[in-house]
């Protein structure tokens, strides 16, 4: 219990019906009675974003760099069940959650749109193009994972852990990895380096803490998904071979120096149409590198118009 709770820990800190018009605010119900909080941007193809976390709101990608998209997007921000705004659930299970996304396309009377997945939300956004392919026009995956919690990416931050505490690296057992990351997240946390595991520059852990307590969020859906493995397996299983069976455009982009979800996990996606943009950043490259991650998203649109 003691290593779930510090995970729990280590993955929050990363996250930490009405008319609709641009720049509108407003919920929808699901089919099975959930609200969802949802807004309306720009103009432009619609893009649906899909947060990460699990569980993370909308307003961090929004109001640090997401709504640069906006320029020339109609960008379609959504906390998803149990998130943000939104309400709780009973269920909070990954059909759920596709189901969700496809009830707020009908409910905006789109035919087709663009999906945007940040890191966990890539699970979530993969598994509706797989189901709802006729309804994506093209699939944007920012740091994503799909593979939450995988043995590779658990090496990966072990060993930059202890690069950055100066420790010695040592070979860990596979059943021991969550503890060992554990261990090596609060002696990082105790010398205030937590965050490195994100980014390099402490400012942008200010700024997304600050628009976090501007913008108070429930976070049942990521709790729920942290605390209780054995309840939602499918958050935890390998989603990477559903890729080489999804045939809509895809645009991956990675950060070459993003530890909290590998820098080297993306090599695992098989999407028949895929593009890659490598970035020289971090996970938050929406934010720290916002003119190249815009550029790549706008370039990889037009195409597509």
């Amino acid at each position: 219990m003691k290593t779930i709770q510090l995970l729990i820990f280590f993955f929050m800190s990363l996250i930490s019906v009405s008319a609709q018009t641009i720049g509108t605010e407003a919920f929808f119900d699901t089919s099975d009675h959930v609200k969802i909080k949802y807004k309306i941007s720009g103009k432009g193809e619609a893009c649906i974003y899909v947060p990460g976390g699990p569980g993370q709101g909308y307003p961090s990608f929004e109001l640090l760099g997401g709504s640069s998209l906006e320029k020339k997007m109609k960008m379609i921000y959504m906390d998803q069940r149990g998130s943000g705004e939104s309400g709780k659930s009973d269920n909070y299970h990954l059909e759920a959650m596709v189901q969700d996304i496809e009830e707020l396309r009908q409910h905006l009377k789109l035919d087709k749109v663009f999906l945007l997945a940040h890191s966990f939300g890539g699970i979530i956004a993969v598994n509706y193009a797989k189901k709802y392919p006729q309804h994506i026009k093209g699939l944007i995956l920012a740091n994503i994972t799909l593979h939450f919690l995988n043995d590779e990416t658990l090496k990966e931050q072990i060993e930059h852990g202890n690069s950055l505490l100066g420790q010695q690296n040592k070979t860990v057992i596979k059943d021991s990895l969550s503890t060992e990351l554990s261990k090596v997240s609060s002696a990082l946390r105790k010398k205030r380096i937590g965050y490195k595991f994100l980014t390099e520059d402490i400012e942008t852990i200010r700024q997304t803490d600050k628009i976090d307590s501007l913008h108070p969020r429930i976070i049942d859906f990521g709790m729920a998904v942290i605390s209780k493995p054995k309840e939602f397996p499918e958050y935890y299983a390998d989603h990477a071979p559903l890729t080489k069976d999804i045939h809509v455009p895809v645009l991956i982009i990675t950060g070459k120096k993003d530890k909290a979800v590998g820098t080297q996990h993306y090599k695992t996606f098989q999407f028949p149409d895929q593009k890659i943009v490598s970035i020289d950043g971090g996970h938050l490259l929406y934010y720290e590198k916002n003119r190249e991650f815009v550029d790549a998203v706008w370039k990889f649109v037009s195409k597509r118009e």
